[in-house]
């Protein structure tokens, strides 16, 4: 349980009024059923779900993600090495 003052409340519902077609009293008792969190309000008036990562399952699949996003970057680099090598000389 979060203990929000009231004149963020304000602030908030005035927000959420804002971006929503909401009543007042719709949108103070949306923000309620999402603990006063604002964003995760408009979210759900837009039907934007939030993402989430995917879950590791075992030592070999985190090993190799962590290298697959070191090759990537450091290809990302080589290739912005080498364009700016060609534009520069």
């Amino acid at each position: 349980m979060s203990l929000v003052e009231t004149d963020k409340i304000e602030e908030k519902i005035q927000m959420v009024l804002r971006q929503t077609d909401y009543t007042y009293e719709i949108a103070r008792e949306k923000l309620k059923e999402n603990n006063y969190d604002e964003i995760k309000t408009i979210r759900s008036y837009f039907g934007i779900q939030e993402k989430s990562k995917p879950e590791i399952k075992s030592i070999n699949q985190g090993i190799y993600k962590v290298l697959r996003q070191k090759l990537d970057s450091n290809m990302r680099e080589y290739k912005e090495r080498t364009d700016n090598k060609g534009i520069i000389s």
